[in-house]
């Protein structure tokens, strides 16, 4: 019962985001709106950490499960990807190296301004 609770106050938020984006025409993902307002309702209070811990936990250590879809998604798409291979993998690659930069300059900036209080 209590993931489920958990469950719940991940899923809300999502729900909403999705009605917003759909009622509003907003132009960015109902989902990336839900995990803005899942992050505003922690940062503000409303939701604590320790509600949504267990589930979180559980998810993060299953992540991998989660990259199956993606992994058949680029399964079923070869044929569109037939004499294409340099490109996708150039931009694989660059998109990945751009990633790491961005996050390494991220956690850099965190931790500078967390050394600093």
């Amino acid at each position: 019962m209590k993931y489920i609770r958990q469950l719940m106050i991940v899923l809300i938020p999502y729900l909403i985001g999705t009605i917003l984006q759909l009622t509003l025409h907003i132009p960015i993902p109902g989902s990336v709106i839900g995990l803005i307002l899942l992050f505003l309702a922690l940062q503000i209070g409303i939701v604590k950490v320790e509600m949504i811990e267990e589930l979180c936990e559980f998810l993060l250590s299953n992540m991998s499960f989660f990259f199956i879809p993606a992994g058949v998604g680029l399964m079923t798409a070869f044929g569109v990807l037939k004499g294409k291979w340099v490109p996708f993998i150039i931009i694989v690659v660059f998109s990945t190296c751009l990633v790491w930069i961005v996050t390494a300059l991220v956690v850099k900036a965190l931790r500078k301004g967390r050394l600093n209080e």
